[in-house]
């Protein structure tokens, strides 16, 4: 039963973000705010929604391991699994940004404030206020960014004739399921986690990180079907950076975390690995089959490692 419950609830939480992500868009469009400033406050935040959710749900009820591994599973799924199946089925990238140049300090510079902070196994609320501090300085580097590079991801249906009565029943809506689901989805991952008598870290880290991590697939092969396939990799970026300084911020701030880094070492090694990957794409440009087999080897290697 906890299994069907974890289904249905992870089901709500990731349409109810999407409830959220679409209407807090079509509030935008309606007051003429730029497509840009749209993009860039809530289609990569927008889609980190469930993770945000799930690990505040875990950091209230004392669940640390599964609020982090979240976060860090959540990291590894969306280079590895989510830019692996876009540059596997990419007929052709060739972005106008130059994603090195101007993207790729905000792969590595989370994943390097977030190792400094778990050196003593902790993050505090202090190191909370950093992270949501960095998440503020992320904002004001895309607002200082072309306008150009995000307006392909709003969806065009949102700027059809506006209704505040629909959509705030919508809103209502999606935060009433994001909520709703990321409380039984921690539940009852608890409950599998015991049954299964596999630690909380393995649950998060596959388990919730998997699930929350769908949003992130779905606006990426919308992209790819729309023949904007490189649009993919700003929004990766931008909830990576999301899943640190939001979701871990916020946890933090509700509740310090702690981590066993000792268990979590190959994780965080893997978590690391994919970043450089990353980071290593972006400057070679390999927006194609063979950037994408790099990135399936080090998922298959996590994978492998995991349960074999």
């Amino acid at each position: 039963m906890d299994y069907v419950i974890f289904f249905v609830a992870m089901t709500a939480l990731i349409y109810g973000a999407d409830f959220i992500i679409k209407e807090s868009e079509r509030i935008a469009l309606h007051f003429n705010i730029s497509h840009f400033v749209i993009g860039a406050t809530l289609v990569a935040f927008g889609t980190s929604l469930p993770e945000m959710a799930a690990s505040m749900m875990a950091s209230s009820e004392g669940k640390s391991e599964m609020a982090v591994a979240n976060v860090v599973g959540s990291v590894i799924f969306n280079i590895t699994m989510v830019l692996g199946i876009v540059f596997l089925f990419a007929k052709s990238m060739n972005p106008a940004r130059n994603l090195f140049a101007k993207d790729s300090a905000w792969v590595v510079m989370p994943v390097v404030v977030f190792f400094l902070m778990i050196q003593d196994g902790n993050i505090g609320r202090v190191d909370g206020f950093i992270f949501l501090l960095m998440m503020a300085s992320y904002l004001i580097f895309l607002f200082s960014s072309s306008k150009e590079d995000l307006e392909g991801e709003i969806d065009e249906s949102l700027t059809k004739k506006f209704n505040w009565i629909k959509t705030l029943v919508l809103l209502s809506m999606g935060f009433t399921l994001t909520i709703g689901g990321a409380n039984f989805v921690v539940e009852s991952a608890t409950s599998i986690a015991r049954s299964l008598n596999v630690s909380e870290w393995i649950i998060g880290l596959f388990l919730i990180s998997l699930g929350t991590s769908l949003p992130e697939l779905v606006v990426s092969l919308v992209a790819l079907k729309k023949g904007n396939a490189e649009l993919g990799i700003g929004n990766i970026i931008g909830s990576n950076v999301a899943n640190f300084s939001m979701v871990l911020g916020a946890s933090a701030i509700l509740n310090p975390l702690s981590i066993d880094l000792q268990a979590a070492q190959y994780d965080l090694l893997i978590m690391t690995s994919a970043s450089l990957a990353l980071l290593f794409i972006l400057a070679n440009k390999l927006y194609n089959k063979a950037g994408a087999i790099f990135l399936l080897i080090i998922l298959a290697l996590f994978m492998q490692n995991s349960f074999i």
